[in-house]
C-alpha cells in the first residue's frame, strides 16, 4: 500500500521471532529432511487447490488517529471454471473504495494472491533462507515452527518475509505470520502490514488457507497510517479429479465436468 503523495523510501524487513516456539534438539540432517518432505508435499497441495473452486472476500479499513474507520476498499471475487474449463477470476462485489490517505498497489495485489496465502514449494525452497525454531502447539496440532526470509529479491517479485508453522504430521503449513516483501519501485513509498493468514483442513487431506488478519500501523515517510485488513476464502469445492490447472489453461472434460461440494473437517479460527 502507498499513499497517494509519491516519496523515496524503502519497505521495513520483518523481523522474525520465535514466539515461544520450544527448541528441540535435531540434527541437522533431519531438520533438512523435515523441510524437503514438508515442501514435497506443499507443492501437492498446491496443485490440489488449483483444482477448486473458492471465493475470496478483501476488506482494509483506513483508520483515523481515534482508531475509527475513515475508508475502507472492499472486493469479492469467486475463483471459478469457465464453460470451456479454464479458471479465471469473477468480481461479484467491489463497492467504490473510500480510502483517503492510502491506495491499493500492483504489490498489494501480488500479495493477496501468491504472498498472504503463501506456499513454500519444493520449487520455492531454493529462493529462501529456512531456519529451524523448534516445536511448538497450535490449537493443539503440534508444529514445527521455521524462520522463512528471501535469499535475495529480484525486480518484480514478491516474496515473503516471518515464521511458518508445520503440522507435524501432514507435513503442511498449517499458520504464517510475517509480511510480503520485495524491492521498492522508484519514486514510490510503498509500505506493507504484517499479516497472520491461517489454514484449514479441507476434504480431510490438505490444508488450504481459510483467513487472513492484519491490525498494522503503516510507517509511510510523511507518517503514520493504522490499517486493518481481513481476507476470507470460502466454498472451497473440488473441480475435476486428477487434473493440474493453471490461470488459462483448460480443463479435461471441461464443460462436462461440475463442482463437488466438500465440507471443511476443522472449525475456522
Amino acid at each position: 500500500m502507498r499513499r497517494p503523495v509519491v516519496s523515496v523510501g524503502l519497505a521495513a524487513l520483518f523481523a522474525v521471532s520465535a514466539w515461544g516456539a520450544r527448541e528441540e534438539q535435531l540434527s541437522e540432517a533431519k531438520i533438512q529432511e523435515i523441510i524437503q518432505q514438508f515442501a514435497a508435499k506443499e507443492a501437492e497441495f498446491s496443485e490440489a487447490r488449483a483444482n477448486y473452486t473458492y471465493r475470496q472476500s478483501v476488506r482494509v479499513q483506513e483508520l483515523d488517529e481515534s482508531s475509527r474507520v475513515r475508508g475502507k476498499y472492499e472486493v469479492v471475487t469467486d475463483i471459478i471454471f469457465s464453460p470451456e474449463g479454464r479458471r479465471t477470476e469473477r468480481v461479484v462485489h467491489a463497492p467504490v473504495a473510500t480510502l483517503q490517505r492510502i491506495q491499493l498497489t500492483p504489490e498489494d495485489e501480488q500479495d493477496l494472491r501468491n504472498v498472504q496465502p503463501f506456499v513454500l514449494t519444493t520449487k520455492d525452497i531454493p529462493k529462501y533462507h529456512v531456519r529451524y525454531l523448534g516445536k511448538e502447539t497450535l490449537d493443539e496440532i503440534p508444529c514445527y515452527a521455521f524462520a522463512v526470509k528471501p535469499k535475495e529479491m529480484l525486480k518484480g517479485e514478491r516474496y515473503f518475509s516471518g515464521i511458518v508453522w508445520v503440522d507435524d504430521r501432514d507435513l503442511q503449513i498449517v499458520k504464517t505470520y510475517g509480511r510480503g516483501v520485495g524491492l521498492q519501485r522508484k519514486g514510490y513509498d510503498n509500505q506493507f502490514p504484517k499479516f497472520e493468514t491461517y489454514r484449514q483442513q479441507i476434504d480431510g487431506k490438505y490444508w488450504f488457507p481459510t483467513y487472513t488478519i492484519a491490525n498494522d500501523t503503516l510507517m509511510f515517510k510523511t507518517g503514520p497510517q493504522p490499517i486493518k485488513m481481513v481476507v476470507r476464502y470460502d466454498d472451497y469445492k473440488r473441480f475435476g479429479s486428477d487434473v493440474r490447472i493453471t490461470f488459462g489453461d483448460a480443463v479435461e472434460g471441461g464443460a462436462e465436468q461440475k463442482p463437488e461440494e466438500n465440507k471443511p473437517n476443522a472449525p475456522k479460527p
